[in-house]
């Protein structure tokens, strides 16, 4: 089975990429740092235009992560160019890497990530000096509208579902890891080899009625 796998280089891209290409799949690595700029339409249509592939998992995000010595994001704060760049890497360039690959591909299967900061508003009592940024949030509830869209307009041919993560453990402070745990009904931050396991799922023979779904993997933290 080929693979192709967005942001590739990222926290979870590479290792789902490891892990996959580990198993016996062909992966197709596609990442900034490779060279591939999937803001890009130009480069989208002709890089999908010469390769095909099964699978099609996208991990890329603009993702701006939070420590302790983070200050603004208050909403009152962000610039709406910032709240505009959000939109276009995890909106509109994921609508143009999902286009051209269903363009090119007369049967597939499209897994995009969210979060479930895409589910539920970020808990600001997480952060001291900051807040998550309001277009990542939008953007991750936009992404599972996206995958809902298109899965009944690509449908039968191609499925198209969504993965919403919780928090992965990557070295964050012992102090964010408590309380993020304090906060999850599993009482402890997901580990990054838990991705695998509704990946393996979603590109088997075993979920070929599975389509416009939304798999929740935070360890119950949407459920309170």
């Amino acid at each position: 089975m080929n693979i192709t796998v967005t942001g590739s280089e990222g926290f979870v891209g590479k290792y789902l990429s490891s892990y996959l290409s580990s198993k016996g799949y062909i992966v197709n690595n596609l990442d900034l740092s490779l060279g591939h700029d999937l803001t890009d339409e130009d480069f989208v249509k002709e890089h999908f235009k010469k390769n095909k592939s099964d699978s099609l998992i996208n991990t890329f995000a603009l993702n701006h992560h939070i420590d302790d010595n983070t200050n603004g994001n208050s909403l009152f704060d962000v610039s709406l160019d910032s709240f505009e760049k959000y939109m276009k890497i995890n909106l509109t360039t994921l609508f143009s890497v999902c286009r051209e690959y269903s363009r090119n591909n007369v049967k597939g299967n499209i897994i995009n990530f969210s979060s479930i900061y895409g589910l539920v508003s970020p808990n600001r009592n997480l952060y001291k000096n900051g807040e998550k940024h309001i277009g990542y949030s939008v953007s991750k509830m936009g992404v599972i509208m996206l995958s809902k869209h298109l899965s009944t307009h690509l449908s039968p041919n191609i499925r198209v579902n969504t993965i919403c993560l919780g928090g992965i453990e990557n070295e964050q402070s012992d102090e964010f890891k408590e309380k993020y745990s304090k906060m999850t009904p599993m009482r402890r931050m997901m580990k990054l080899e838990e991705t695998t396991g509704i990946v393996e799922y979603l590109i088997s023979d075993k979920s070929t009625y599975t389509t416009g779904a939304e798999f929740k993997i935070d360890g119950g933290w949407t459920a309170w």
